[in-house]
């Protein structure tokens, strides 16, 4: 697809340009903040690394920095709707720009459904509401629709109600970390971080072979847990703590000033999160031994075990609204790159009309919200959350790649942030991406492929033959 044609495409969507830089740093807090922070620094540390789970965070951190560095200069020459599917349409040709879009919503879905059926359980804690209707033993997850669709109704009336809902909720739930951190401080036991990596040991007997690391399989290393290797699973399981920050490429069209706007909110966020997610990690393991951590509420069960209860329901008020900011972001996301994708005839193109009132992608929006309520309604976090992490780091791949290439391809196209030491930084992007990658489990690479073919079988029975941007002679 031609690059001027992405460059020139949206000033013409139809969406209309509210967002300020200020904006787009709060939504960017708003998607990233949430099950990270309140529940995988405790799992992890418990699970995989020990104390070293901070340094899981660093290492998940670094590698989201090179994306979003990658990120930003895209985002910024190229300030068009679907972030990532976009940049690799202009680059590296259609069929790589589909599978890309189709990860993303895989990425964006699940992760609402995931992040939706915590705030369920959240809510029903917190209010002592039913758990047959609310919470991992219902049948019909009733809490998790609920949230949804109340979220879809704001995400569809306009954006700038969503960043006006996002932003609010930020403040919430930021003022609750600062909280953590700080009231945490006096319970510090620098004993609990010792040793700061526990020695590598078998995994337990009852794990299965599909849940070891692709990495140790493919070496014919034994199943283990802890040590080094355990340390980078974990940085590959956290790094879900970190996705989500690419959605604000998608917001290109509705930024009032995309090429400085841009590159802040992507790394301005990023930074904030980091540093807030690498101090809860050392709060928690030195409140409490790693291997008492309580893996269903980590925060809020290891201030109620030094006595401080009222900290412990602060903590799940803040995780009720960073739950519900990350669901806002995740749902304006999703009906972003469908109107990307649909705009250039991968997807039917009713899917990318706007609304004529509230200038959003209305159907999209309601469509993958209704399968993302199907999702969170009837299926487990745990089947669920594994595949959000793969789906992102790919995704990174495609864009570090997409760096040199649009570089290669249009020297002269004005970049107002530039990615400092191309191509050997995009190269190491690409590579730190596809090594946490490596990290996860085989179950995961599996469930990936399975969404892979369905996704290549949709785009050759209907994406091929009615794709416009790249062969206009195609039937729309």
């Amino acid at each position: 697809m031609p690059v001027e044609d992405v460059l020139t495409r949206g000033e013409r969507s139809g969406l209309i340009r509210r967002l300020t830089g200020r904006d787009l740093v709060g939504f960017g807090i708003g998607i990233i903040i949430g099950t990270g922070v309140f529940t995988l620094a405790g799992i992890e540390a418990k699970e995989h690394a020990g104390p070293s789970v901070v340094l899981s965070f660093v290492v998940g951190g670094i590698v989201a920095a090179l994306a979003a560095l990658a990120y930003a200069e895209l985002a910024s020459a190229v300030p068009t709707a679907g972030s990532a599917y976009t940049y690799g349409y202009a680059t590296l040709g259609e069929l790589f720009a589909w599978i890309i879009g189709w990860d993303l919503l895989l990425e964006f879905a699940l992760g609402a459904a995931v992040v939706s059926r915590s705030w369920s359980g959240y809510v029903s804690n917190l209010l002592g509401l039913p758990p047959q209707w609310f919470g991992e033993d219902a049948t019909v997850n009733v809490g998790a629709i609920l949230i949804i669709a109340i979220l879809t109704v704001i995400a569809v009336i306009g954006i700038r109600e969503s960043s006006w809902v996002t932003n609010a909720l930020v403040v919430v739930k930021v003022a609750v970390c600062v909280l953590v951190i700080v009231a945490g401080l006096f319970f510090f036991n620098g004993a609990n971080l010792t040793p700061f990596i526990p020695p590598a040991q078998p995994a337990p007997e009852t794990a299965s072979g599909l849940e070891q690391p692709l990495l140790q399989a493919a070496l014919g290393m034994e199943q283990s847990m802890y040590g080094i290797g355990g340390m980078f699973t974990a940085a590959a399981i956290v790094f879900f703590a970190y996705t989500g920050f690419e959605a604000l490429a998608n917001l290109g069209e509705e930024t009032k000033r995309p090429k400085r706007d841009l590159p802040v909110g992507l790394l301005g966020s990023l930074i904030v999160c980091t540093v807030l997610y690498v101090a809860v990690a050392i709060v928690l393991t030195a409140m409490i031994d790693y291997r008492q951590i309580d893996e269903a509420a980590p925060l809020a069960a290891a201030f109620q075990s030094v006595g401080q209860p009222w900290v412990a329901a602060l903590i799940a008020l803040g995780a009720v609204t960073g739950l519900t900011s990350v669901m806002m972001v995740e749902l304006v996301t999703i009906g972003r790159i469908g109107f990307a994708m649909s705009r250039d005839g991968l997807l039917p193109p009713k899917l990318s009309q706007v609304h004529p009132k509230w200038g959003t992608p209305h159907r999209m929006t309601i469509g993958g919200a209704v399968a993302i309520m199907l999702m969170a309604g009837f299926i487990p976090i745990s089947e669920l959350a594994d595949m959000v992490s793969i789906g992102a780091l790919s995704g990174f791949v495609i864009v570090s790649i997409a760096v040199p290439v649009l570089r290669r391809r249009k020297p002269d196209l004005p970049r107002p942030f530039k990615m400092p030491l191309s191509p050997a930084l995009p190269i190491i992007s690409a590579l730190a991406c596809l090594y946490l990658m490596s990290n996860l489990d085989l179950i995961t690479w599996l469930r990936f492929g399975a969404w892979l073919v369905l996704g290549l079988a949709i785009y050759f029975l209907y994406g091929h033959r009615h794709a416009r941007l790249a062969n206009p002679t195609r039937t729309k």
